[in-house]
């Protein structure tokens, strides 16, 4: 291998570009995204106003940047959560616990850049982008269901697209509650009864007792 022996020009960052977007995320956060200004970014995220502007653009650039950054690290996370655990109880438990641990963090305002400040936001390109993002946590949750389908966790005639749907709807009721205040214990404990409720066959398919 031939090594690159040429000098870059100027001076070298003294910040991380990736480092600098998280603590935007968290500005975002705690502010919201109308209450934010371009002092708040500059104090949030450590650089100064000039290098904010030539790196990472004006406030709605900076918040476009933010969003799909931290929309890929907890899709990441998300899926991890669903498609680790073997059964499929506990793989919906994970992914319900993922929410609200990740509305949950310590140090850090609650709630979800996603659901609790992007949609408040006036923007078209950022309101497609959260469309894009529901449809592919609901595209991942039918994935998993279609997985127990085939190892008989659930049976053949299992609402795939309507339990999918409700999954995604707890883990926006659950962060929506994690931002209100509601209690990190209380909400995982929810979390992990909703899980079974998912699962629990449709009355029609009930079988009679005996």
């Amino acid at each position: 291998m031939f090594q690159n022996t040429t000098r870059p020009r100027g001076r070298p960052r003294s910040f991380d570009e990736k480092d600098a977007l998280e603590k935007a995320t968290q500005v975002f956060r705690s502010k919201g995204y109308d209450g934010v200004t371009i002092d708040d970014l500059v104090a949030g995220m450590g650089v100064k106003r000039p290098t904010l502007y030539s790196v990472f653009g004006d406030k709605r650039t900076i918040f476009l940047r933010a969003l799909r950054a931290y929309a890929e690290a907890k899709g990441a996370r998300a899926a991890q959560a669903l498609f680790s655990p073997p059964s499929l109880r506990d793989s919906l438990a994970g992914f319900l616990k993922h929410a609200v641990e990740s509305a949950t963090p310590e140090g850090s305002a609650p709630g979800c850049l996603l659901l609790c400040v992007a949609p408040l936001v006036d923007d078209a390109e950022v309101r497609q982008f959260l469309h894009d993002a529901v449809a592919a946590g609901v595209a991942l949750v039918e994935r998993r269901f279609c997985d127990g389908i085939s190892t008989g966790e659930i049976p053949p005639d299992f609402p795939v697209a309507a339990r999918a749907s409700q999954v995604l709807d707890l883990s926006r009721g659950l962060t929506m509650r994690a931002q209100m205040g509601a209690p990190r214990k209380t909400l995982l404990n929810d979390a992990a009864e909703a899980a079974d409720l998912v699962i629990l066959p449709r009355r029609g398919n009930a079988k009679p007792e005996d």
